[in-house]
């Protein structure tokens, strides 16, 4: 029974971490854009919805869009397929869905307003943190 556990962990474990290091480059990305304060949550474990949550502020609703841009450009190359994009018109909060990853970019006062990472992060949560 163990050895059938572990062959059925291996390939998701490999997904897991093929895709946590898409994730990073996705995110150095948009650091490179001057992104802020880019966290990612991995949140399975609470959600059907998505795998991994990103959230990042941009410094303007200019700055929030170009960095949609960026984002799916990125992703693209990295192989994710856009399902579907929120928000982008008002430059305020925009949501991309890559399916397993959501993406959330965000204008400082809907981020500091909405605080919505408070609601997936706890201490036992992985998360993913762009260093300065």
């Amino acid at each position: 029974m163990e050895e059938t556990k572990n062959i059925v962990m291996e390939p998701e474990q490999k997904y897991q971490q093929e895709l946590r290091g898409m994730i990073e480059r996705l995110m150095q990305a948009s650091h490179d854009k001057r992104a802020e304060d880019i966290i990612a949550v991995h949140v399975a474990d609470k959600t059907i919805v998505a795998d991994w949550f990103v959230f990042m502020s941009g410094t303007s609703q200019i700055h929030v869009k170009a960095l949609c841009d960026e984002v799916e450009d990125r992703a693209a190359e990295l192989g994710f397929v856009l399902r579907r994009r929120e928000g982008y018109n008002e430059g305020r909060w925009i949501v991309l869905d890559f399916s397993s990853v959501l993406v959330h970019i965000f204008h400082p006062e809907e981020r500091e307003y909405y605080n919505v990472e408070r609601l997936w992060m706890d201490p036992a949560s992985d998360v993913i943190r762009i260093s300065e």
